[in-house]
């Protein structure tokens, strides 16, 4: 019997340095298990350019996973190697799967400053140069003295990057593009957020795409993890994602015993990816998808702004269109949906928060639909005290156990009204009294007569959020008329089932 899928991120933007995290996830994998979650996302294990103050997004040393004395501490905002292989292993023991938060695109912290030639950009707008080229002390090269060659005898420098966002001389922060460097045509298009961040990754440099292929079955080899969640993938090349994935697929083992040509032998993993590609344009995601042979999966930005536009409408949005432009519609297999995550939430890089009252409503689309492939940020669930995000714990775990429980079966949509939507599934029979509807209301609420299943005719269904106060009878053509309050959510169930 196969159960529904469920990915949980386990940070947020406020994810404190106490460097505990690790420590806390090993002993909350039980808990995590009952939660109904398949997978964890972990932030970056890698040492940052901030050391312990780092969430992980600059990184400095992507061989130091919080073992060496670098940018001021041996472990990371959360924690040891020691400690993050064992939260790694803790998961794996429960059955929930890993997947590792990396940052290749850039890289900051750099431990020396280099002489180069480079060419100023205006940093809103990549392609328009400013002024003449120009010779430039450039925060490129690292050699990473606290670790040596241990691992990796790979040195870096300006000859491995496109371009840079600092000159020392002026003290400022400049956006230049290094000489013979020139930007991927698909980066000129894309959005706004496109910006230059420390020094920016050459990926058709030779050496550094060796050198992180290296890293790949290194970092695989190491921490067994299940997948890996890329940042910012919209500035990197498809065929990188695609050649990365499969070099950490193919692991060397370590054996006296090789193939017949006298190469070493390999095992083949199956590794689940994921991109984070902000951009409300599905079709900018679904191309990037394509670009990767249908490999990768992407995170469902588009539904999630249409989440908080209906969140900040105050009852003026339509409903009808809640789906449109989404993943989670066009592409559903490789949708990975969510409602908020620490870019949106309030604070985040990309503060885009769904407000709280929609809060249900969208986490009973991504949960309890077929489509797509939910992901339950910690955040909405434990509260984000530093920022004032209350916990939605109690909403939330109704909605995790009737995902877990009775979220299968085919499905059908009533998105028909301007403030009145929901749908349906038909239960299987892996589940015992599986099946449901749902109906949700961003106005004064209603009735929406939805077929649930013939097989469920003269049963009596129950909303069992707690905002109908009575029971409807099915009847013999297998439909109901079910009630949702005012801005609310109610979900029905066969009234003598529970969660």
């Amino acid at each position: 019997m196969k159960d529904n899928g469920l990915l949980v991120q386990y940070f947020t933007a406020n994810t404190t340095d106490s460097q505990n995290l690790w420590k806390k996830a090993a002993e909350e994998a039980v808990t995590l298990k009952k939660l109904g979650a398949t997978a964890v996302w972990f932030p970056p294990a890698t040492k940052g350019a901030q050391g312990k103050d780092d969430m992980g997004y600059a990184p400095y040393d992507l061989y130091d996973l919080g073992e060496f004395d670098q940018k001021g501490s041996v472990g990371t905002r959360y924690g040891t190697k020691e400690e993050y292989i064992a939260a790694i292993k803790a998961m794996k023991a429960e059955g929930i799967n890993v997947y590792a938060d990396i940052a290749v695109r850039q890289k900051l912290g750099a431990d020396k400053i280099e002489k180069v030639t480079a060419a100023e950009f205006n940093s809103k707008d990549l392609p328009q140069m400013i002024g003449n080229k120009k010779v430039v002390g450039a925060l490129s090269k690292f050699t990473f003295p606290g670790r040596k060659t241990k691992y990796s005898r790979f040195k870096w420098n300006w000859t491995h990057f496109a371009g840079i966002d600092w000159q020392q001389e002026e003290f400022k922060r400049r956006v230049c593009a290094l000489e013979g460097k020139d930007y991927d045509e698909a980066n000129k298009e894309l959005s706004k957020y496109d910006y230059i961040i420390g020094c920016e990754v050459d990926f058709y440099n030779q050496e550094v795409y060796d050198e992180l292929m290296s890293w790949a079955q290194w970092y695989e080899k190491n921490t067994d993890v299940d997948g890996f969640r890329f940042q910012e993938v919209e500035a990197i090349p498809a065929w990188f994602v695609n050649d990365f994935v499969q070099a950490a697929s193919s692991i060397p083992v370590a054996t006296r015993k090789k193939t017949d040509d006298g190469e070493p032998k390999y095992i083949d993993k199956d590794i689940f990816s994921v991109g984070d590609f902000w951009h409300w344009n599905v079709d900018y995601i679904n191309g990037y998808i394509k670009a990767t042979d249908n490999h990768t999966s992407m995170f469902d930005v588009p539904l999630h702004f249409n989440f908080h536009d209906a969140s900040v409408a105050d009852g003026a949005y339509d409903m009808s269109k809640l789906l449109s432009g989404s993943l989670m519609m066009s592409n559903p297999e490789r949708a990975v949906t969510f409602v908020d995550n620490h870019e949106s939430q309030v604070g985040g890089i990309l503060e885009s928060y769904v407000e709280d009252w929609f809060k249900p409503l969208a986490y009973a689309v991504i949960m309890l639909r077929q489509q797509g492939y939910p992901c339950l940020y910690i955040g909405d669930y434990a509260g984000i005290p530093q920022v004032k995000v209350r916990s939605k714990k109690t909403v939330l775990n109704k909605i995790l156990k009737l995902r877990k429980k009775y979220a299968y079966g085919e499905q059908h949509d009533y998105f028909d009204h301007s403030d009145v939507v929901g749908w349906t599934r038909e239960g299987d029979e892996e589940h015992k009294d599986s099946g449901l509807a749902v109906v949700m209301s961003d106005g004064t609420g209603g009735t929406k007569r939805m077929y649930v299943g013939r097989q469920f005719a003269g049963a009596h269904f129950a909303d069992v959020m707690g905002n109908a106060k009575y029971d409807i009878r099915i009847d013999d053509e297998g439909c109901g008329e079910f009630y949702v309050n005012r801005q609310g959510l109610s979900v029905w169930i066969k009234k003598d089932c529970k969660l």
